[in-house]
């Protein structure tokens, strides 16, 4: 039986040439090689499993190649190519900084750095995750790295780049290497496929680039998994069930229903996708990314943005031409803050259905409000009979009518209400007293403990300051707590406008606050615990004198 090679080492690119995504890289460094331009030492960073390594392995073989090709391609035919496809080659050397990270190590290659290479012109050097070597064996590493022999030349690969520190950045070339797109990693699996004699579906090679989150090696590691799995034909349904992937026929199912404000059927399908296994977090996530994918097939120039295969681009297209912009734009912003609050949330599934209801309700007042308006449009009446009609009127005092309720009449009431409130404040008049600010208060408070139990708890803390008719106060023990506050207030401060004053502002302060039912102030820093010790204790207090101590 012949032994199973992995697609990531079977397929490793040996040209750059063969190195998917990162053509403009290998453009420079064949550049580079071909006008003589080589740099002493070069930083290789990126995402994992882009070409950071292949590329500085193609490069090291590139420059030792006694007959490099027109196109700065390695032969692949010379003693020095046959040497490094071999795994001799002596002037090539590769080093793991996350298991030789110590100065010992760096030492070491200091040494063999002094040796010049035996066949070829120069000494290479790969340093994988560079990131991990210690501080000491960076700064062992300066002088060398600086000023090298002519023949040595540094490859630093890293996943992390931030952790390197400036003075080795410094002294180094550094190239940023992209993620992959989807398009090439389902091009380049394709190409696998086919030499594997593998059949697959387009939607099933899209799901695998997707999953793998733009690394090639990831992808290829996948379609192994995938392969074991259905074996020589590839379908799509077996692949999401393979990798656990909630299937895109769950989200348009879902958005139908919405468009319905059919909030019974949402739920049920929110129940089956719980019961699969999926997350709820992960739901809302999809959703919300499903809604974008709709809005952006609703433009020709845009529609380039979706990523998906054919089949289920089709599908996206005729579903986007059923939701209204104002929908998706509304829809977004509902899962947006769902996903935000997700967690905060003291009872996750019940967030989540509050999202379905109210993505349910989407365009209903509208409906609503244009129903009432064509229900109020009155047939015109003749001449005769309006004037019957005006007399009546005239002569007999018209009861008040009932008020329908309404969305349309209750907005009115609210601009009333707004209109009184604003001709009161240009008289002078108080318009709310601080009993009713404290109402409001917690009542708002009340209505988010169970979305946002955590914010709910911090406003009930203490009181409200009434400092004028426009301005509220509320104290906080810290900067960083203002900063929190203001932040996520914007629904207390619009619900005070809406029952207070629509000139109503809330202002958070930082200072000390002291305790509804206890005189004593709170302790928070060091300086004031000490001091409270040395007031209480006489013992405390003379050890603090005598020692001539300080609190830091």
């Amino acid at each position: 039986m012949e032994q199973f090679v992995v697609s990531a080492i079977k397929y490793r690119p040996l040209s750059f040439a063969s190195v998917v995504g990162q053509s403009t890289i290998g453009a420079t460094l064949k550049n580079a090689i071909q006008r003589g331009h080589l740099s002493h030492a070069y930083l290789f960073c990126g995402p994992r499993g882009v070409g950071k390594t292949t590329c500085a392995r193609i490069f090291a073989k590139t420059i030792n190649c006694l007959n490099p090709g027109a196109d700065m391609e390695a032969c692949g035919e010379c003693e020095s190519c046959r040497s490094f496809s071999e795994g001799r080659s002596y002037c090539i050397h590769e080093l793991d900084a996350a298991s030789n990270n110590s100065v010992d190590d760096i030492r070491m290659l200091v040494e063999q750095v002094r040796v010049p290479p035996q066949i070829g012109k120069y000494s290479v050097y790969i340093i994988d995750e560079v990131h991990m070597l210690s501080a000491a064996a960076f700064n062992a590493f300066l002088k060398t790295l600086e000023e090298p022999p002519s023949y040595a030349i540094f490859i630093l690969a890293t996943t992390e780049k931030h952790k390197i520190i400036p003075t080795i950045l410094s002294r180094c070339q550094i190239y940023d290497f992209n993620r992959i797109t989807i398009g090439d990693i389902v091009s380049h699996l394709k190409d696998i496929a086919k030499q594997e004699r593998v059949t697959c579906e387009p939607d099933a090679l899209n799901i695998i680039a997707r999953k793998a989150d733009g690394a090639m090696r990831d992808a290829l590691s996948i379609f192994d998994r995938v392969v074991s799995f259905c074996g020589s034909n590839v379908t799509y349904s077996a692949v999401i069930e393979d990798l656990n992937v909630l299937d895109y026929e769950y989200y348009f199912r879902l958005t139908d229903a919405l468009l319905t404000h059919n909030y019974v059927e949402s739920y049920m399908i929110f129940d089956e996708i719980l019961k699969k296994g999926f997350d709820a977090q992960h739901f809302v996530s999809g959703l919300n990314s499903h809604f974008r994918d709709i809005l952006v097939c609703k433009d020709v120039q845009t529609i380039s943005l979706l990523e998906v295969g054919q089949v289920i681009a089709e599908r996206y297209k005729r579903q986007s031409a059923e939701c209204p912009v104002d929908f998706l734009y509304e829809a977004l912003n509902i899962t947006n803050k769902c996903e935000m609050d997700y967690k905060l949330s003291g009872n996750p599934r019940l967030l989540v259905e509050l999202t379905l209801l109210n993505l349910s309700y989407i365009g209903t007042e509208k409906k609503n409000e244009s129903s009432e308006h064509n229900s109020s449009e009155v047939k015109p009446e003749s001449k005769t009979e309006h004037s019957v009609v005006q007399r009546k009127a005239e002569a007999a005092p018209i009861p008040e009518a009932p008020k329908s309720i309404s969305l349309k009449n209750m907005m009115s009431e609210v601009k009333t209400e707004n209109e009184v409130t604003e001709n009161a404040e240009a008289a002078g008049e108080k318009t709310f007293t601080m009993e009713k600010l404290v109402l409001e208060w917690k009542s708002y408070a009340e209505s988010i403990k169970t979305q946002l139990p955590r914010l709910s708890s911090r406003l009930l803390e203490h009181l409200p300051e009434l400092v004028s008719e426009q301005l509220v106060r509320y104290p906080v023990i810290s900067e960083q707590y203002r900063e929190q506050m203001e932040k996520r207030s914007t629904d207390l401060v619009n619900h005070l406008k809406k029952t207070l004053s629509p000139s109503i502002a809330v202002e958070w302060i930082v200072r000390e606050i002291n305790s509804e039912n206890d005189d004593k102030t709170r302790l928070y820093t060091p300086k004031d615990k000490i001091n409270y010790l040395a007031s209480t204790n006489n013992i405390i207090d003379g050890i603090i004198r005598d020692l001539d101590l300080d609190y830091r």
